[in-house]
């Protein structure tokens, strides 16, 4: 629909790029955009960052996206140390008086084991890391203003937004001053959380399920007492006096583990629980599911929200892209919301900065959709099954709501039970929290998915089975696969992270060490077409760079004549696994599919 705007672009401000958000999608956008030199404006309706502690986990792609943009170290610096969250556990109660109160169920190693797991070790150069959004957000947004300074603006709210086929125009109002003002943008990137342009657009949502509401404070408090383990992150402890679940989570931000200052404390109530539930009930509630009586406890924040996951009917319209929990929303389980939404604006901005410096096509942009919806939706139906799959723990168990405290401290006596008869129960309930490694140990769910859409190039060949695709990353050059990683050496030994080589906004090539034809045709065509594109001929003794474990070599899925190109966001776009009789030819072709538009041969050359 073509809309009469009510001032002319002439009179309005004019940016490229509007991001609307400045929550972890938002400033990652932000500082992406940075990265590509894409000039753009950051709006944020609050007048400050969020003050939930809710999201916390950073996977190792989220931790690659943010060593990008400059903000890995301060956050390493900042977040728990690996040694404190190299596990998860499952306790029988917290408080109490009985000798058996607050024992171990069961422990669990989570996310890499604190860098030590060598399957994660082998994904990533990075390690996990774990952040509450409270203290994650300020240092992005610090980065974010480093990086675009005077671009970054709290406490402006988009309050309205209309589109044609040319331009998307968007009334602000700061909310300081009162003064509203427009905004003409060639896209906008919408990372409000859903609040308020998903409204405007008409974009609906479908939901996935739901699982509970939940009740969460986020409270200083001594817990050194109680709390064992020092490598735990997460604690879920069984209460015998509701006869339900509470996850403590430590919040630091000095000590970690049971020496935690601050702590975040999930208590779940079933759907429709007719009481009316108010701060005072929660506190009381916590307190006695926890049997912790009147130990001190300073209350920061109480917030109340409901496990489910939804999707919206589309992450586009027009010149809107939506991203982050504005495209689809995930319970915490399994650590997704935050990592999706951060990885929706890797595959998104590099995107529009080619279609804004007419290196791509308009129809790059189409791909956006296709490549993240498939993926988030599989993240949102994971993080649900993951939240159920807690509930069926509990039902094992026996521990019921029904139960008197004293029924449901007999049913986790049995536990730890000499009786033969109890035998049957310990292995169910051990096999039920061991499958909770769907959580905890989800690899290929957080590094090994892929893309199938117009930008990538398929070669014919199948994805390889894989025995578990929840928990097993098998590395691949499969187009649409993400770079495996692989540590290289240069001519002075140094060590480099194959990652490093993908420059923002640049296509890389990497040759066998027998691929110069590959090379010679990338720099032809990068030359003819004003492509970004760079070449590297890696061999473990031959090349540019050097292999020096086989690690790329075994993974490469080319021979020594062969070569592939890499998307500026790591993932495969094409993929040849030998020589060809017109390497520009084949180049050509396939930049031509990859960018949405017609890579040329420079006449002379052969086609």
């Amino acid at each position: 629909m073509i809309i009469q705007f009510c001032a002319t672009v002439a009179d309005m401000n004019r940016v490229p790029v509007l991001v609307v958000g400045g929550g972890g999608a938002g400033l990652t956008a932000s500082m992406l955009l940075a990265n590509l030199d894409t000039d753009h404006l950051l709006i944020n309706s609050r007048p400050r960052t969020s003050d939930l502690p809710k999201a916390h986990v950073l996977n190792l792609r989220a931790m690659e996206i943010l060593e990008d943009v400059g903000a890995a170290e301060r956050i390493s610096e900042k977040s728990t140390p690996p040694e404190a969250m190299a596990a998860t556990a499952f306790y029988a109660g917290f408080g109490g008086e009985e000798p058996d109160a607050g024992r171990r169920i069961a422990r669990l190693q989570s996310w890499g084991a604190g860098g030590t797991d060598a399957n994660w070790r082998a994904a990533s150069p990075m390690i996990q890391r774990n952040l509450p959004q409270i203290r994650l957000e300020p240092l992005l947004l610090e980065r974010a203003e480093e990086l675009s300074p005077g671009k970054i603006r709290f406490n402006h709210e988009l309050v309205g937004l209309e589109q044609d086929g040319e331009l998307a125009v968007a009334t602000i109002r700061d909310n300081e001053s009162g003064e509203q003002y427009e905004v003409a943008a060639d896209y906008v990137i919408a990372a409000d959380g859903g609040r308020t342009v998903p409204g405007l657009l008409g974009v609906e949502y479908e939901g996935l399920g739901t699982v509970s509401e939940t009740a969460t404070l986020h409270v200083s408090a001594d817990f050194s007492d109680l709390a064992i383990d020092d490598d735990v992150l997460i604690r879920w402890t069984v209460s015998p006096v509701s006869g339900a679940g509470v996850v403590m989570v430590p919040m630091g931000p000095d000590n970690w583990g049971p020496q935690s200052e601050e702590w975040v404390i999930h208590l779940q109530y079933l759907v429709g629980d007719p009481r009316e539930v108010t701060d005072e009930q929660v506190i009381a509630d916590v307190r006695s599911a926890l049997e912790i009586g009147d130990l001190p406890m300073e209350i920061h924040k109480i917030s109340r929200w409901t496990i489910d996951a939804v999707l919206a009917s589309s992450f586009r319209e027009g010149r809107v892209f939506l991203v982050g929990d504005s495209a689809h929303k995930h319970p915490p389980t399994g650590g997704l919301g935050l990592t999706s939404a951060i990885h929706d604006v890797h595959n998104l901005t590099w995107k529009i900065a080619a279609a804004l410096r007419h290196e791509a096509g308009e129809s790059l942009l189409g791909s956006y959709e296709p490549e993240r919806r498939p993926v988030v939706a599989r993240n949102a139906q994971r993080s649900l099954e993951n939240a159920i799959n807690h509930l069926g723990i509990l039902a094992e168990i026996g521990v019921s709501p029904d139960n008197s405290r004293e029924e449901n401290r007999a049913v986790l006596n049995r536990l730890w039970s000499d009786d033969p008869a109890d035998q049957g129960l310990r292995e169910r309930v051990a096999r039920g929290i061991r499958s909770q490694s769907m959580e905890f140990n989800e690899l290929n769910v957080e590094y090994g998915y892929t893309y199938d859409s117009s930008a990538v190039v398929p070669d014919g060949t199948l994805p390889v089975e894989n025995p578990d695709d929840v928990r097993i990353y098998l590395p691949s050059t499969r187009p649409g696969s993400p770079l495996p990683h692989a540590w290289l050496n240069d001519f002075e030994g140094r060590r480099i992270a194959i990652k490093d080589l993908v420059r923002p906004g640049r296509f890389l090539l990497i040759a066998g060490e027998e691929g110069d034809a590959w090379c010679d045709a990338a720099r032809e065509l990068a030359e003819t077409n004003r492509i970004p594109v760079d070449v590297v001929k890696i061999g473990h003794i031959d090349g540019d760079l050097f292999d020096p474990e086989l690690t790329w070599t075994r993974n490469r899925g080319i021979k020594a004549s062969g070569a592939l190109l890499v998307r500026p966001d790591r993932f495969i776009g094409w993929r040849q696994e030998e020589a060809a009789a017109d390497p520009v030819g084949v180049l050509a072709k396939a930049l031509s599919s990859l960018l949405g538009r017609e890579v040329t041969i420079r006449e002379g050359v052969m086609a």
